[in-house]
Parts: C-alpha cells; sequence; structure tokens
C-alpha cells in the first residue's frame, strides 16, 4: 500500500501545529481519557481510518483495557459506564450526520446531558469533531497505518501525547 500523497496537515506549514493545539483543549473538559481513547477509535472505526484506528491500539491500551476489544459492539459488551455508552451514542450520530432526518435525537442529546455537564458536553463535541477530521484527512490522502506510524510526524505525536 502506498498513501496518494503526504498528509495535507503535514504539508501545509502550521497546519499540523493548529489541529494538534485544538485537540488538547477537550482534554480540558474534565471527560476522562479512557472516554476520549474509546470515542476516537469508535469514530474511526465508523470513518474507516486505518492509521487512526492502529494509533488508538498502539496508545490508548493502558486506558482502554478490555473495551478496545468490544467498542464496536459497545451496545451489547459489558465492558463500558452507562457514560461512555452515551458518549458513544454521540459520537456515532454526530459522525454520521446524514444518516438520519434528525442526526443527534433528544434521547441521545438526553442521555449525553444526564452524564457530562456543558464544559464535557463541549469537549465531547469537540473531540468527535478533530476525530472526523484526522480520519478525513488520512482516508482521503489513504494514509497507511503502519508507515505513519514509522514517521518522526508520528514520534512526535506519540511523545506530545505522552508529556501530557
Amino acid at each position: 500500500m502506498q498513501a496518494r500523497m503526504k498528509n495535507p496537515a503535514m504539508i501545509i506549514p502550521g497546519a499540523l501545529q493548529a489541529l494538534q493545539s485544538l485537540a488538547r483543549f477537550p482534554e480540558q473538559g474534565g471527560v476522562p481519557r479512557r472516554t476520549l481513547d474509546l470515542v476516537h477509535l469508535r469514530v474511526s472505526q465508523i470513518n474507516g481510518c486505518s492509521v487512526c484506528v492502529d494509533l488508538s491500539f498502539r496508545s490508548a491500551s493502558s486506558s482502554i483495557d478490555e473495551g478496545i476489544f468490544a467498542v464496536s459492539a459497545w451496545r451489547d459488551a459489558p465492558y463500558f459506564t452507562d457514560a461512555e455508552r452515551a458518549a458513544l451514542a454521540l459520537a456515532e450520530s454526530v459522525t454520521r450526520l446524514s444518516d438520519r432526518s434528525d442526526p443527534v435525537p433528544d434521547h441521545i442529546w438526553g442521555e449525553a446531558v444526564r452524564h457530562y455537564d456543558e464544559k464535557a458536553l463541549a469537549a465531547l463535541i469537540l473531540w468527535i469533531a478533530m476525530t472526523n477530521t484526522w480520519n478525513r484527512l488520512n482516508v482521503t490522502t489513504r494514509q497507511v497505518a503502519a508507515e505513519w506510524f514509522k514517521s518522526a510526524d508520528a514520534r512526535e505525536w506519540v511523545e506530545a501525547r505522552a508529556s501530557r
């Protein structure tokens, strides 16, 4: 496999830094790291982003534990809290906006509100949007998961994440 081109965020000066900077804000919203990692993985699975799915397994294994293996079946698996289920339902709705006439139905929003305050909801929505952005950049240009992870950009990303 070969990528169509380098990831656009790596080509336009300042784009990678801007995206990485924006991605730090959701981490300040009070949502547990495990929940953010689960949401990132589920959104990336829906979008078919092999790079982000690969990153989920490589970088989040300590926070996700057995849930990582069942996140695509989160509705029926016993590994998730009610709050995590609410975040995953919201993530699926926001990611699949065109799949239904009411993309984020009141019952999904209401369940999210039951578990997260406004700041945490803002963090979740930003995190879902950022994950979708990365997924779209990677899928469009057919980035190769294993190849990207070997790059200097990936090492920088992992180091930055580890220092948080």
